[in-house]
């Protein structure tokens, strides 16, 4: 007959079996080999990391957001450079990974979107990255190296918090990490954030005796991209000549004069000039004017 003591170590072994499978389930998962599907690669253009899908997996996106470049207005500039970066890796040349920072709002997101449109055709494709799953780009870029494609895994709006270590395994794969990464594989990521890390004031204030040290490592990180693009805040003529754009696309029938007295009032509203709150103003002038039609 077992006793109290002896039912107790049992159960407590019982347990320990069960942790211990579970382990095993976790560790094998993590290590087994993404499926791949060239067909797949051949239809779609777009993907994302789905870490929901078992040990995690690339899901294709049926019905990608294919920007067009042209409708994006007053970023001239940094458009340019993306394009000229994406033509030399699409080739098979040396490239650089891009960090597209600035204000909310002024395209970032939708200019790399928009590389779909000119380089789809040439083997490029589009793989989205959560913040979230970046402890998985090592498998991610194991998995597309030496594939017949172009990468750009894209990670919107990235940033780190005070405590957050997650920026170190990004470190590694953007450079210094031991694996070199795929000549195939380029990181494009966007952010608020000049260096993608909070400096809050004691970094400056020589509570440590070598706070520079402290800073330092907060300006590694972005560093690390080899290119590094600006959004500023739009000025109200730039902001105006978006909309006047997107009025133009749709052909709404509005005299200019009120077409610019409305767009501020939006702005106004909104708090902010941006390409995203333009866009967001002639989606709603277009609804009513169609529906003013319409009556």
């Amino acid at each position: 007959m077992k006793t109290d003591g002896t039912r107790q170590w049992q159960g407590i072994i019982d347990r320990a079996e069960s942790l211990l499978e579970k382990l095993d389930g976790i560790i094998n998962a993590a290590t087994a080999e993404i499926e791949f599907d060239a067909e797949l690669f051949e239809r779609f253009v777009a993907f994302r990391w789905d870490r929901g899908r078992g040990s995690g997996a690339l899901s294709p996106v049926e019905h990608p957001h294919m920007m067009d470049l042209d409708d994006l207005v007053g970023v001239d500039e940094a458009k340019e450079e993306l394009l000229r970066n994406t033509a030399q890796f699409v080739a098979g040349f040396p490239a650089n990974n891009v960090l597209l920072w600035g204000e909310r709002g002024t395209g970032k997101s939708s200019c790399i979107k928009g590389l779909l449109r000119p380089f789809a055709a040439k083997g490029l494709r589009l793989v989205e990255v959560q913040k979230g799953d970046l402890l998985h780009i090592t498998r991610i870029l194991r998995f597309l190296r030496g594939k017949p494609w172009r990468f750009i895994l894209f990670c919107d709006d990235l940033s780190f918090d005070e405590g957050d270590v997650s920026y170190r395994e990004l470190k590694a794969i953007l450079e210094g990490g031991i694996e070199a990464r795929p000549d195939n594989v380029l990181l494009y990521a966007t952010s608020n954030r000049r260096h993608l890390m909070p400096e809050p004031m004691n970094d400056n204030l020589g509570r440590e005796i070598h706070p520079e040290e402290a800073i330092s490592e907060k300006l590694s990180l972005a560093d690390r991209f080899g290119l590094t693009l600006s959004f500023y805040s739009f000025s109200q003529d730039t902001y105006l000549a978006i909309v006047e754009h997107y009025a133009d696309r749709m052909a709404l029938p509005i005299d200019k004069a009120e077409l610019h007295t409305e767009a501020l009032r939006w702005a106004l509203f909104k708090g902010q000039r941006s390409g995203r709150s333009a866009r967001q103003f002639i989606d709603d002038l277009a609804g009513r004017l169609a529906m003013a039609q319409r009556s």
